[in-house]
């Protein structure tokens, strides 16, 4: 054993007795009653009829007392020796002194230390019980130091009475403030075995060796026992054995010694647990650390009456026994270490003693022999934040009957016959998870996965906490969740579930995570797609879920590449409202990132959709943020809002529609956060919404009479045909060209609502001889040279559908006013007619659309 030359027992050696009370030098004592004797004598003189005290101490006692000032405390009190004032009064073997303080609460200032030397070795040992001596002390903060010099050939036996002794940890405090410490020494080396409090199970301490021994009292304390004796001497062959006594159901946590310093080097001590045959204990580590060993290993070896393998022999890092049936032995066995890098050898254990419990015998058969990737923990309720409290009531796991802890974990492929040490089955949980990975695209495209929880684990009498299924998938490779017949709903502030379960689901990319939110059964979602790696935690809420989860049916599968972040196909439920809301709410989006809403619409319902407020509320410092609406129809228009403008008022959707949110990067850590509703209605067709169909219609008929008087004329002439203008430009005659400022390559002139086809293809029609080449004018996709005029259509024999009339009369000349005041182009509310606002406007738009068909987004259902 290594010793430092410090502690208690360091001043052996030297001759001065250990511990010795650091009385001030006498020189410096000597100053200090000079200044006391020349000081004003007022404030000493207030407490010149305080109570005397005397203390009388007897040259075969060996008993010292020092009285001093408390560390950190300024004089304002002092001793009164006769005429003398003084901070520190000691008093040796022999000595008789009468002495008053001059205040009426020297326990605020002064403490007391009493110190007796017990010689074991030269002489015989005092057995039996320990006073405290002397008596009529001054009710002071006192400490009571026994320092027993013994033999190492024949070690001492502290035997404490009862309520015994419990051990804590450097630093806590007992309820009493009372309080023992016990150390050890061997020569020089002093070992601290630990501090204890009254009221535990430590009855005995056997010491090699040396001890001393300290009680702290408070100076209020009515205790006038030592509460311990020296019983008897004997060779223990180790650093020490504690003896814990253990009755009915209990449990003590216990220390190595020098706790949290290191165990000493290549040491052996023993704990002895004294427990009823009737009762069970287990063993539980709670802190530990090892040293770096050159020679041996440091380990635990137990005794268990009846075992046939005694001593077991464990690592500090096994799970400990339990179940053990009555009395057994603990010890831990040090090393030798390395000079160099020596390490920590610690132990903070805890011995747990309990009935028998009625079901320990039943055992639960848990098979996973034929799933893959699972791992099951059974655990205490708030596991692993929670920690228990030691004293609390413990519940154990077993896999066998002596391999039990308060966690246990059972792995995919085998099966396991476990069992209980628990009064309330309800303090337990079960957390499991599960990983799902595609390789090859080719074979697990084609396979669904069913997120179901197996039946080997809500059949045990433990109620499911949480199942987490990661979902693996490479690049290009995308994952597809479905609920066919039950649906997801969103858990929003407007809508919460009340479920017995619910699925957080998160998806990460490589750069960022994304919340995707809460969903339970029984919504409007029927699938939700999402990029690389998901993971989605099923929780549970109350006893329900055993019935409900029978009725699962969340189902997930690999798909190709998609093009948003996220994307949901939402069926609403034509009874209520839907509400949906962006991921990582309330945080908002993360900064690029696009979600869209596919929403499917009954043919005969139409959809209210609304946002809940009015702007995107933010700012953006690169990009741009948009919102995207659009409905899945031939011509239909697409809406779109910038974070800098309002958000679409409430509208009806007649088919189905597309939201995307687009994400750009906030100028503050405000992020997009957006919520809108979905609400189906029946189709209503009123009688103003018929009579206006009829004059509609009788309206049509008469502008179709009209086109084809015209169109007859047209045939009579072999003039070129005009098309149909926009009704928002200025339109004008071909050939007047002063009404054109701009020219035609700087104006809307020559743009079309509706084209004839042979203006259209009129770049594919030539004559045989190649004599005529169609102008072509500005019409998307197409292009090609832009003339001063309007673009003269081609010669009637290249028009295929109009017949050639031998009429040529000339039709009526066209006004400056002329234009038709119908046309299929639709123009914003507020868009400016000039081309220079288009042209703002659409910065930054794709060309292409955001709402592709499905098959070529691979949104394969």
């Amino acid at each position: 054993m290594r010793g430092d030359g410090s502690g208690p027992c360091a001043g052996r050696a030297a001759g001065r007795p250990p511990g010795r009370l650091g009385a001030a030098p006498s020189a410096g004592r000597a100053k200090t009653e000079e200044l006391l004797r020349h000081a004003p004598r007022c404030c000493p003189r207030a407490g010149l009829h305080q109570a005397s005290f005397t203390i009388a101490l007897r040259t075969v006692d060996n008993v010292t007392v020092v009285i001093k000032l408390r560390p950190g405390v300024l004089v304002g009190c002092q001793i009164r020796v006769k005429n003398f004032f003084r901070s520190e009064l000691k008093i040796k073997p022999g000595d008789n002194v009468t002495f008053t303080f001059t205040c009426s609460t020297p326990e605020k200032y002064f403490i007391m230390e009493i110190q007796k030397n017990i010689d074991c070795v030269s002489g015989p040992c005092p057995f039996g019980d320990v006073h405290l001596y002397p008596l009529g002390l001054p009710r002071l903060n006192r400490t009571f130091v026994w320092d027993v010099k013994a033999s190492t050939k024949a070690g001492l036996e502290l035997k404490f009475s009862t309520p015994w002794l419990r051990q804590i940890e450097p630093g806590e405090t007992c309820p009493d403030f009372v309080s023992y410490n016990i150390n050890s020494c061997i020569d020089k080396a002093t070992v601290n075995i630990g501090t204890f409090c009254r009221n535990g199970s430590v009855s005995r301490v056997k010491l090699l060796g040396g001890v001393i021994m300290s009680l702290h009292l408070p100076w209020n304390s009515p205790l006038t026992t030592s509460g311990f004796n020296i019983a008897n001497r004997a060779s223990i062959k180790r650093l020490c054995i504690i003896e814990s006594i253990l009755k009915g159901e209990s449990s003590v946590t216990l220390m190595s010694p020098n706790y949290p310093l290191g165990f000493p080097e290549d040491e052996l001590m023993t704990w002895q647990f004294v427990i009823p045959s009737s009762m069970r204990a287990s063993v539980f580590f709670h802190n530990y650390s090892l040293s770096n060993c050159e020679r041996k290993e440091e380990r635990v070896e137990y005794y268990i009456p009846g075992s046939l393998s005694n001593p077991e022999v464990f690592k500090l890092s096994d799970s400990q026994p339990a179940n053990i049936p009555g009395s057994f032995n603990l010890s831990l066995q040090g090393c030798d270490q390395d000079a160099q890098n020596p390490g920590i050898l610690r132990l903070l254990f805890q011995v747990v003693v309990q009935h028998p419990q009625v079901d320990e015998n039943v055992t639960h058969l848990v098979d996973l022999s034929k799933e893959l990737n699972m791992t099951v923990t059974i655990h205490f309720e708030g596991w692993p934040s929670r920690i228990p409290v030691m004293s609390e009531p413990i519940c154990l796991i077993c896999k066998d009957p002596r391999t039990c802890d308060r966690v246990l974990t059972l792995v995919s492929g085998t099966i396991y016959k476990i069992s209980f040490l628990c009064k309330d089955l309800s303090r337990l949980r079960i957390t499991a998870e599960k990983g799902i990975s595609c390789v090859d695209l080719r074979w697990c495209q084609r396979k669904i996965f069913y997120l179901l929880v197996p039946k080997a684990i809500t059949q045990l009498p433990i109620q499911l906490h949480k199942f987490i299924w990661k979902l693996l998938a490479p690049d290009l490779i995308n994952i597809e969740i479905t609920s066919p017949s039950l649906k997801l709903q969103q858990h929003v502030p407007e809508q919460r579930c009340n479920t017995s379960y619910s699925y957080s689901i998160v998806g990460a990319t490589p750069e960022t995570e994304l919340n995707v939110g809460v969903f339970c059964p029984g919504g409007s979602v029927e699938k939700i797609q999402m990029r690389n790696n998901v993971t989605i935690s099923l929780k549970t809420f109350g006893k329900r879920f055993l019935n409900e989860s029978k009725h699962q049916d969340l189902q997930m599968s690999f798909v190709p590449h998609i093009k948003d972040e996220c994307s949901f196909t939402v069926s609403p439920d034509p009874k209520a409202k839907v509400y949906l809301q962006t991921p990582n709410w309330p945080y908002g989006l993360p900064p690029y990132v696009s979600i869209s809403w596919y929403v499917v619409v009954p043919k005969k319902q139409v959809a209210r959709l609304g946002f809940s407020k009015d702007r995107m509320g933010i700012a953006c410092e690169t990009g741009r943020a948009y919102v995207n609406i659009k409905e899945e129809t031939a011509g239909a228009e697409e809406t779109v809002r910038r974070e800098d403008e309002p958000l679409p008022e409430s509208r009806n959707m007649y088919h189905d529609f597309w939201v995307n949110v687009s994400n750009c990067k906030p100028v503050d850590k405000t992020q997009l956060t957006l919520q809108f509703r979905v609400t189906l209605a029946d189709k209503q067709i009123d009688l103003g919404v018929i009579l206006a169909v009829l004059a509609g219609a009788g309206v049509l008929a008469a502008i179709g009479l009209t086109v084809c008087c015209v169109k007859k004329k047209k045939k009579k002439s072999q003039n070129p045909m005009v098309g149909v203008y926009n009704a928002n430009v200025n339109t004008q005659v071909p050939g007047k060209q002063g009404l054109f400022t701009k020219g035609r390559k700087n104006n809307e002139s020559h743009v079309y609502a509706v084209i004839d086809d042979a203006m259209v293809y009129g770049h594919l029609l030539k004559e045989s001889n190649g004599s005529v080449s169609p102008e072509v004018d500005v019409y998307r996709p197409f292009d090609g040279p832009i003339g001063s005029l309007p673009p003269s259509p081609p010669p009637l024999s290249f028009r295929k559908d109009i017949k050639r009339s031998s009429n040529t009369e000339e039709p009526p000349p066209l006004t400056d006013t002329d234009h038709d005041t119908y046309t299929f182009a639709h123009q914003k509310s507020g868009q400016s007619e000039d081309i220079g606002d288009t042209s703002e406007k659409n910065n930054g738009d794709t060309s292409t659309s955001l709402l592709e068909n499905k098959e070529q987004d691979g949104l394969v259902e």
